[in-house]
């Protein structure tokens, strides 16, 4: 029997990543083109949250804090899909598999700015326009003035930092391009007046970033 070396059972060993079964969490798509960027072979396990699946002994062993999305290596379970995005990037380093983020440290520390900035601040935005408009074509009602500020906002920072970035963040396609492009389409596809706020340029790469065959294979798993 020939032993595996450390990398070997690293990719041999299963991976498991449980999202919410609507697929609707920002949080888990996010995962989801993460394990899809690298090429790897995993298994998609859906969570009822309506139901109550996080509350569940089984779930809470895997996920403590009860919340998707949650990736299993083995016998490894991770939450937070910035851990399981820095936990991916560093077991399935590049060049073995396609980065998540950019080697330089400084455009590295762009990108995951960007996306703790996004999963933390824009409640009103979030909270307005959930991920239900743009999965499930929900109506939008029109901005609040605090949503309609966030939305100013989202615009002016997103043309500073597209600015110089050909078409990316960072100059490269990142994970945090996802993010972005998911937060725009809370304004844009809903195709109401807000979607006016967001100027022809973050459009276009919007449209661009949401064509990524992990966005692709998640639209088309929720049936």
């Amino acid at each position: 029997m020939r032993l595996l070396t450390i990398e070997e059972e690293t990719v041999t060993v299963p991976l498991t990543l449980y999202v919410d079964a609507r697929f609707l969490s920002p949080y888990a798509l996010s995962a989801y083109v993460a394990l899809t960027q690298k090429g790897l072979d995993f298994e998609v396990r859906l969570v009822d949250l309506d139901q109550g699946d996080q509350r569940t002994a089984p779930f809470l062993h895997r996920s403590p804090i009860g919340k998707v999305p949650v990736l299993a290596h083995g016998d490894f379970y991770v939450s937070e899909s910035s851990a399981i995005a820095e936990y991916l990037e560093e077991a399935f380093a590049p060049p073995a598999c396609p980065a998540l983020y950019p080697e330089e440290p400084r455009r590295r520390a762009l990108a995951r700015q960007v996306q703790s900035w996004l999963r933390t601040d824009l409640q009103a935005l979030r909270r307005e326009r959930p991920t239900e408009v743009i999965f499930e074509g929900a109506h939008a009602a029109p901005l609040s003035d605090a949503a309609q500020c966030e939305a100013a906002r989202l615009v002016r920072a997103a043309t500073a930092l597209l600015l110089h970035g050909n078409g990316h963040l960072c100059g490269v396609w990142t994970l945090a391009d996802i993010d972005l492009a998911l937060m725009l389409n809370r304004l844009i596809l809903p195709a109401d007046e807000a979607s006016e706020l967001v100027p022809q340029p973050l459009r276009d790469y919007a449209t661009a970033q949401w064509s990524h065959p992990g966005v692709s294979r998640w639209v088309a798993s929720r049936g």
